[in-house]
């Protein structure tokens, strides 16, 4: 029996924050957490950058989930086993062994969370027609960004509190306790409150015919005219982004001895929940607006110089060491606002470059997973660079990684306003 139809409002914002949820405790709580636990910077950037790969893979198994056709299904089951990876991630830390075990369980729950983001987005998009999918992306959004400051405000203000009472490794351990019962209990909500049933039906799909049209998708996808510079292009991208958004929170708290700012984890909780949160999103709102006013192939310079925003922020941090922390929260709001503002550029590029044609929205999942790629692979060398370089040069360095992809902007077919209109035109042609 499927459940009844509930307005999108009662359960967008709880698919949704869960979706953030997840993502950010793998890919922005785990490596501040093991810099409060003394793990070196090569060792948090290699590992966390190797679990980053189940974003940027997930486009290879995504078809497979449609021989389920209950997508509700595959999201109640996810979210239960992301509640429970939290909290086995919780008993992980209380083992000698801690770091090896938590790498374990990060994977299970970056798998999980992943998996988790197909469904997801296809549940939303099989759930609402067209003008409700617009109506409502405001809020899936807001609720996605919503889970960031959570995590990133909230959750590390309240684990800050928390080492000075009972220590660093049972302060996480409360923090994870925490969010498996948060995690379980909005699972619990969902299962009730999502369209669709939770139980499965036999789809006339099989596995031989999705893999041949997983094979006609890739095939098609490099067979574009300009594909591989575009790649590169993608990965160059975010080739400066990946090392410096990695090591830069670990700078903030890492001891002045070292070269760090030294603040307390509670200090950098509160800088990036709230302001920087908020710089980032009115950056990607603007970003968004000038980009339409210009259209992209004209703003793409900006959006590459603000990439470089962040970097320069740090740099200049690594020089000054500032011990003010109105003047380090507005450094760190200015970096935030730059990436948001700059980022946009690659998910309109993807989307107005690389995804029109014959399998526009399978072409825009391969072209973020390389988007993601590239980020990933940066991030996993960045630690072993900044061990050898030192925070200063680090980040002068991560300046220079942005040149190529400024040169290579020039060389790479970027479509303008009026071109961008006509490729949609011609691919929701080819869909009809």
């Amino acid at each position: 029996m499927t459940t009844p139809q509930r307005s999108p409002i009662s359960w967008v914002p709880s698919l949704y924050f869960v979706q953030g949820l997840q993502f950010f405790v793998v890919m922005l709580i785990a490596g501040l957490m093991f810099k409060n636990m003394g793990v070196a910077n090569d060792q948090i950037a290699r590992w966390t950058g190797v679990l980053g790969l189940a974003w940027a893979f997930k486009p290879l198994w995504s078809p497979f989930l449609e021989m389920a056709r209950s997508k509700k299904l595959i999201v109640v089951a996810m979210q239960f086993t992301g509640a429970a990876g939290l909290a086995l991630m919780a008993l992980a830390l209380q083992l000698p062994m801690y770091f090896a075990a938590s790498i374990a369980v990060l994977f299970l729950l970056a798998y999980a969370s992943a998996t988790h983001d197909i469904a997801c987005d296809g549940l939303y998009m099989a759930a609402l027609d067209n003008q409700q999918q617009a109506a409502y992306a405001g809020w899936q959004g807001a609720f996605f960004n919503a889970s960031k400051f959570l995590t990133l405000g909230g959750l590390l203000v309240l684990a800050g509190f928390l080492e000075k009472q009972v220590g660093v490794f049972n302060a996480w351990s409360g923090i994870f306790g925490l969010l498996a019962a948060l995690l379980a209990l909005l699972a619990a909500y969902n299962a009730w409150a999502l369209p669709g049933t939770l139980n499965t039906e036999h789809a006339d799909l099989t596995v031989a015919s999705v893999l041949k049209t997983l094979g006609e998708v890739i095939a098609d996808f490099l067979q574009k005219p300009g594909i591989w510079l575009a790649i590169l292009f993608i990965v160059l991208f975010r080739f400066a982004e990946g090392q410096v958004q990695t090591i830069g929170p670990l700078f903030l708290i890492e001891t002045k001895a070292k070269g760090g700012l030294g603040l307390t984890t509670e200090q950098v909780g509160g800088i990036y929940g709230t302001a920087g949160t908020a710089a980032f999103l009115v950056g990607s709102i603007l970003g968004g607006y000038f980009t339409a006013w210009l259209g992209l192939k004209r703003a793409m310079p900006v959006l590459i110089v603000a990439m470089a925003v962040p970097n320069a922020v740090f740099y200049y941090l690594s020089t000054a060491l500032p011990t003010d922390l109105l003047h380090i929260g507005f450094a760190v709001s200015v970096e935030m606002f730059g990436y948001g503002f700059g980022f946009v550029g690659m998910i309109l590029y993807i989307m107005q470059a690389v995804a029109p044609g014959r399998f526009q929205t399978a072409h825009y999942a391969l072209g973020s997973g390389v988007m993601q790629l590239g980020f990933i692979l940066s991030k996993t060398i960045s630690g072993d660079i900044q061990l050898a370089m030192g925070y200063q040069h680090f980040f002068l360095w991560t300046i220079v990684c942005g040149v190529p992809a400024l040169i290579l902007m020039f060389f790479v077919k970027i479509p303008g306003r009026r071109t961008a209109q006509a490729e949609a035109a011609a691919a929701e042609a080819l869909g009809a």
